[in-house]
């Protein structure tokens, strides 16, 4: 990335933890929505199905405790007043109860079954869908975002939706129905027990709705701050070189130390508050119910026969208050669950709701055959390619060859409007020329390169390729005509012929050989334990820094671009390997327009022109010799000496 591109980064794990506001989940009801949205929009029947497991299961549930009503008082009651011993209708009865409750336990074990299955495809959904949005986020998105907390969001917030797609959400449900019906029996048996379980379980909601509350913002603060240390990890992972080459092992675990504090706090803040309400709740709940066994049991066994209220009812009754009050004990324990979920959900929408690259591009590349003096499209590969520009106005549609001729007029650019890193860019490579890059860190090299491939777009200005604008190009073909090897190589697990092939996917294996040697890369990987077919995993870390610069080469090459961008491509390799990586990129090079840019200038002597850049200026451009002889900024960059205006 471009030096100037690092003034606008974060730190680990998405900033500096210090001085910023607690995060607030906001609208958490639509939050929920537009999650349980791609629940019913992928798997309506599967959710009826649902639906309909929980009613039954409820249902057995509620006629089992009903049934203590009339087991009592028209069974066991009538037998001990009576003496009489035949239990025919009783076991009769019994049975039926038990196919009840048997249907009850297959529902259950269908509705857990089809929500596994509604659970695991939900979340590959949002994954495919997390993925497939970010592939299609700016570069900009990329410089401003810590790689390991976008990491947590596949992982830590996704994990959290889990557990509320598969448990808590089917739980409410149950719960809502089971709290309905079991509201509706206790009427029905008695009117003045039903208002005292009312009242405790007010109270019970009201401490709930208190802890919740308290529970869900450090909730929200847990998740930010395991984004946080898992930015950190990462970043100490990959840097783990330079962290022992400058004794920073005590730096770094300080900084993990206070990152891990951080979240203990909000974890042990939000699992407090979390864990206090199931024996609160169990509490206010074996309250209610000693309660309404009293007031019951006097009712019961008084001798009023008009309240029509009995020994069974009362068991029953009992019974439904410990239905009523669980549920809601369940809700409130759920509740947790599912703020923290929606704290995962937030942030997962969150990147779902980043800005995709736009691309107003309508010209396109498409590969070309010349005929009678015209050149046409054709419909296979034919080494050409050329511009395909339709022109609406005249419903005309042109076709121009692609040549590689890159023109800046007047370009302005700053990575925020209120900073402008390049200053009024003007310069010309024409098909064929090598353009080179240099100055000192931050003078804006890379940036300008970034801008010809249109990781960024310009403010001001015109940059034209082949004659076109290029924000008329569109962006895939655009970067399909550009070949880049940068400083930083990334290599793919995968083989070796594989990481060649992906600058050019269909290629044969023919031609994956010929770009091989073509980038000088043939004879080392013809040593390797498998050849072409030897895997490569951890970035090529297996290889050599200069055999897999050889592989982004052979990867260029492969592709067949007629421009070039050589970004720092030689400068973390030794002389040696650097003189086999550099006649890999002369061969590259020779017919194409090449930028390079380069600390070492000695590799671009023999450009045809080469610019120096100075805060984002240029401030001289020409060869080498002409540059030489002026003994300004370029003197002084390659000898080492002071100019003489300096």
């Amino acid at each position: 990335m471009a030096e100037e591109a690092k003034e606008i980064k974060v730190g680990p794990g998405g900033g500096n933890r210090r001085g910023m506001p607690r995060p607030k989940l906001e609208n958490p009801g639509a939050l929920l929505k537009r999650l349980m949205g791609y629940v019913f929009k992928y798997y309506p029947a599967h959710m009826v199905a649902v639906v309909v497991c929980i009613l039954v299961t409820v249902a057995s549930n509620i006629q089992g405790t009903l049934f203590t009503k009339v087991l009592i008082d028209s069974y066991i009651q009538p037998m001990l007043d009576s003496g009489d011993g035949n239990f025919g209708p009783l076991l009769g009865a019994i049975l039926r109860v038990a196919i009840f409750y048997g249907l009850g336990v297959l529902a259950a074990y269908i509705q857990s079954r089809v929500m596994v299955y509604i659970n695991q495809g939900t979340l590959r959904r949002l994954r495919e869908e997390l993925f497939t949005h970010m592939e299609s986020l700016p570069i900009k998105y990329f410089d401003t975002n810590a790689h390991g907390d976008i990491m947590s969001i596949y992982t830590n917030d996704i994990d959290t939706l889990r557990q509320m797609i598969s448990q808590s959400i089917p739980q409410l449900l149950s719960s809502a129905i089971t709290i309905v019906s079991v509201l509706v029996s206790m009427f029905i048996l008695s009117v003045p027990l039903t208002v005292v379980t009312i009242v405790m379980v007010g109270v019970m909601l009201f401490c709930s709705g208190a802890a919740t509350k308290a529970s869900g913002k450090n909730f929200v603060e847990q998740q930010k701050n395991l984004g946080a240390l898992n930015g950190y990890i990462e970043e100490m992972m990959t840097g783990q070189k330079v962290v022992k080459v400058f004794n920073h092992e005590a730096e770094s675990i300080a900084k993990f130390n206070e990152l891990n504090e951080a979240l203990c706090n909000s974890a042990f803040k939000a699992n407090t508050f979390s864990g206090s309400l199931g024996p609160i709740n169990a509490q206010l709940g074996n309250t209610s119910y000693v309660i309404c066994a009293m007031i019951g049991g006097a009712i019961a066994l008084s001798d009023n026969i008009a309240v029509g209220f009995t020994v069974g009812a009362l068991a029953s009754f009992l019974t439904f208050n410990r239905n009523f009050s669980m549920p809601i004990n369940q809700v409130s324990m759920q509740l947790n669950s599912i703020v923290m979920a929606l704290a995962g959900a937030n942030r997962i929408f969150k990147l779902l709701d980043e800005k995709p690259e736009t691309d107003e591009g309508y010209v396109m590349l498409v590969d070309a055959v010349e005929e009678n003096g015209e050149i046409k499209e054709a419909d296979h590969h034919t080494g050409r390619w050329a511009w395909k520009h339709y022109h609406k106005a005249t419903d005309t549609t042109t076709y121009q060859p692609m040549e590689g001729d890159v023109t800046f007029n007047g370009v302005d650019f700053g990575y925020t409007d209120e900073k402008m890193v390049l200053h009024d860019i003007v310069l010309h490579a024409t098909p064929g020329q090598k353009i080179a890059f240099v100055g000192s860190t931050g003078a804006g090299k890379t940036t300008i390169t970034n801008l010809i491939n249109r990781f960024y777009d310009i403010q001001d200005g015109k940059i034209r390729y082949d004659n076109i604008n290029i924000n008329k190009i569109k962006k895939a073909d655009l970067r399909r005509s550009l070949g880049i090897v940068l400083q930083d190589t990334h290599l793919f697990t995968g083989t070796v012929k594989d990481n060649i092939r992906y600058g050019k996917l269909d290629a044969t294996d023919e031609e994956v050989i010929a770009a091989a040697k073509l980038a000088n890369a043939h004879s080392f990987i013809k040593r390797l334990p498998e050849g072409y077919d030897t895997m490569l995993t951890g970035d090529g870390a297996n290889l050599s820094q200069g055999q897999r610069q050889l592989l982004a080469i052979a990867r260029a090459a492969i592709a067949d671009p007629p421009v070039l961008i050589l970004d720092e491509a030689t400068s973390s390799i030794d002389t040696r390997t650097e003189k086999i990586v550099q006649d890999g990129m002369d061969r590259l090079m020779k017919g194409r327009t090449t930028f390079v840019i380069a600390h070492r200038l000695s590799t671009v002597k023999n450009s045809d022109c080469i610019i120096v850049l100075e805060q984002g200026r240029i401030v001289e451009q020409g060869t080498h010799d002409e540059l030489i002889a002026k003994k300004q900024r370029y003197y002084q960059l390659y000898t080492g000496m002071k100019s003489e205006t300096a």
